[in-house]
């Protein structure tokens, strides 16, 4: 960034500290509407892309908005970047297979090229702020300390992937892999963006209310009750019950299966979400994650779904696709090569 006068600092720090306030104002004078039996309408379709990240760039510090200047450059970056990856390729063995022309991913990883990727070119906006991060609970915008027990988990996963323990069979590889579930935590709880089909039907009855996922098309629901299921019961995205305080839908959600682990929580985790209608065109969705086992605090975030265009199309995922027969072929030839043999392998074989 360049440097700014004494002058400009002093206007953009003015603006910056008068934002939350005009911010407020303006969704405090919003009312949300109301369906034909009377809740708050959340209804709709809804994407919540954004380069904004989970957390916090260190260069920021503990400031949660970004200045107008930051903005324009970042999302001019992003443009710039996305029009560069969409020219015609020149170079096929420089510019597409080693680079694949999507940020992350080179040489074999390079399934996607800039064509099936749409993560988004926006800062996220909640009102009229310009946000840094989606965490916005602890001061620096980022992940709480792990407890000792959140750390051994950790350590024994990354064990796991490093030993090739990963690749033994189906079940080792994740839920996006295997057409169950979104990758990352799309489909939630907490639903969050990644690098592509962030895009969410709500649809609302007296009873209940149902989210359609565009990511392999998971389908939450949301029972409007006081009461969850028995504790032995554990659902992918897990037991999720709701109340209406005002125009904000509290969502509490627990007994998520082991499978579904949100960075590294465990069994016994708690995920609270709050959906408020907070202009025409724009959900504040808030969430906060609570699992003592894993993280030394509490912890969460916030992130804005901004109304768009349907209808959502069919994301066609099924388990047991080629990919997953090649995936763990070239496991199996991979330990040839090596002469490392997993366990599971060794007692097919005797």
């Amino acid at each position: 960034m360049k440097p700014h006068s004494v002058l400009a600092l002093l206007l953009c720090g003015a603006a910056l500290a008068a934002a939350p306030a005009v911010a407020l104002a303006q969704v405090s004078a919003f009312k949300a509407p109301r369906t034909a039996f009377g809740q708050p309408d959340l209804q709709g379709i809804w994407t919540n892309a954004t380069i904004t990240p989970l957390e916090r760039a260190a260069t920021y510090g503990a400031r949660g908005v970004h200045t107008p200047q930051e903005v324009a450059t970042l999302e001019g970056e992003t443009s710039a970047r996305v029009a560069a990856s969409l020219a015609p390729s020149t170079d096929l063995d420089q510019k597409e297979i080693k680079t694949c022309e999507v940020r992350g991913f080179s040489g074999v990883d390079c399934g996607y090229n800039a064509f099936w990727v749409d993560p988004g070119t926006k800062i996220m906006r909640m009102g009229a702020e310009p946000r840094t991060s989606i965490i916005n609970s602890t001061a620096d915008g980022r992940l709480p300390t792990l407890t000792a027990a959140g750390q051994a988990r950790g350590a024994e996963r990354a064990k796991n992937r490093a030993s090739g323990r990963s690749f033994e069979g189906p079940e080792g590889l994740s839920l996006g892999e295997r057409c169950i579930l979104s990758f990352s935590s799309s489909a939630g709880p907490p639903m969050l963006p990644l690098l592509y089909n962030n895009t969410y039907q709500i649809v609302q009855t007296p009873e209940a209310v149902m989210i359609l996922v565009e990511m392999v098309h998971d389908t939450r629901i949301i029972r409007l009750t006081d009461r969850h299921g028995p504790t032995g019961v554990r659902q992918w995205m897990g037991d999720s019950i709701g109340r209406w305080e005002g125009d904000t839908l509290v969502v509490e959600t627990v007994n998520l299966r082991r499978e579904q682990s949100f960075r590294g929580a465990s069994e016994a985790v708690k995920v609270t979400e709050r959906f408020t209608r907070i202009n025409p065109g724009q959900i504040r969705y808030a969430f906060t994650i609570d699992d003592p086992a894993t993280f030394t605090q509490a912890w969460g975030g916030e992130l804005s779904m901004n109304a768009t265009k349907g209808p959502l199309y069919e994301y066609a995922c099924h388990e047991g696709n080629h990919g997953m027969v090649g995936i763990l072929g070239g496991a199996r030839v991979q330990e040839k090569d090596t002469g490392k043999v997993t366990a599971a392998a060794a007692e097919e074989e005797g």
